[in-house]
């Protein structure tokens, strides 16, 4: 009787880490494609790498701040 208890156990527990594990893993792959959405561009003034959203857009080239846009 107690054998088939721990085997009824065992198998709960190995269903339970099936469906954890496919759930985990879907949830990692939806973070990492959430923090890769920004691309970096080179200041032709200074040369230094900013971010798309932080930069400032003037005759298609990406500036870094408005010293190097002068």
């Amino acid at each position: 009787m107690i054998i088939k208890i721990a085997a009824f156990a065992v198998l709960i527990f190995m269903v339970y880490i099936l469906f954890f594990r496919k759930t985990r893993s879907s949830n990692i792959k939806k973070d990492s494609q959430d923090t890769i959405s920004d691309t970096m561009e080179q200041c032709p003034t200074c040369d230094v790498f900013v971010s798309k959203n932080e930069s400032i857009l003037s005759n298609g080239k990406y500036y870094c701040s408005n010293e190097c846009l002068k």
